[in-house]
């Protein structure tokens, strides 16, 4: 069969635009619309908006059972530097209890002044410090129950990555696999091409 030159360029060209546009189409369909849309009767949302709630907690828990527990977390605090963090926070602490305290004294609240200088406050700190981290290994201890207690790691995640705003997840997905979702595009566009292609030489073999 003889085919026409204009269809060797034709074909591809019209296949490659028709691949290289269901590509783009899929990948934006991965985002938008955000909100849920009646499209000639049909609901239509983002694949990420319409399963976020799934998405969430399957991330919840991954998080939680694989790559987050609350032995990572006991490890982390038995590294931290408890002693300068209990000192900072004394430090923050400890003028505002004063300051209570001086006020429930009214006239006597010169004289406790005069005796906590702010030498002896930072003695006072010190020795506080060092008296909470004498059991160091029960104090890690007692963190570790009450982060098994009161911390559930899978729902913690779950919960912020289900009230991520969806918009703010598509520009992070994007800033980081911009070039590959571009290359997925491109790739549509190659392949619808190619298939152009084929379909001419087949009709010029027919």
């Amino acid at each position: 069969m003889e085919v026409s030159p204009y269809a060797w360029v034709l074909l591809p060209v019209l296949g490659a635009a028709i691949g290289y546009g269901t590509n783009l189409l899929a990948v934006r369909m991965i985002f938008r619309p955000i909100e849920p849309k009646n499209v000639l009767g049909f609901r239509v949302q983002g694949l990420i908006g319409r399963r976020q709630a799934d998405i969430a907690r399957s991330i919840g828990g991954v998080v939680g059972d694989h790559l987050l527990s609350h032995q990572d977390l006991v490890k982390a605090l038995e590294a931290a530097d408890l002693e300068g963090l209990l000192d900072r926070l004394l430090e923050d602490r400890l003028p505002e209890v004063l300051a209570g305290l001086k006020k429930n004294l009214g006239p006597l609240a010169g004289m406790l002044d005069a005796f906590l200088t702010a030498e002896r406050m930072a003695d006072l700190r010190r020795k506080l410090v060092r008296k909470l981290l004498e059991d160091r290994e029960v104090l890690v201890t007692q963190l570790e129950r009450a982060l098994e207690e009161g911390l559930d790691v899978s729902a913690v995640v779950e919960q912020k990555v289900a009230e991520f705003p969806v918009r703010r997840l598509e520009e992070l997905i994007l800033h980081v696999a911009k070039r590959e979702l571009r290359s997925i595009e491109v790739l549509g566009g190659v392949l619808g091409g190619l298939i152009g292609l084929v379909q001419v030489g087949l009709l010029a073999l027919l």
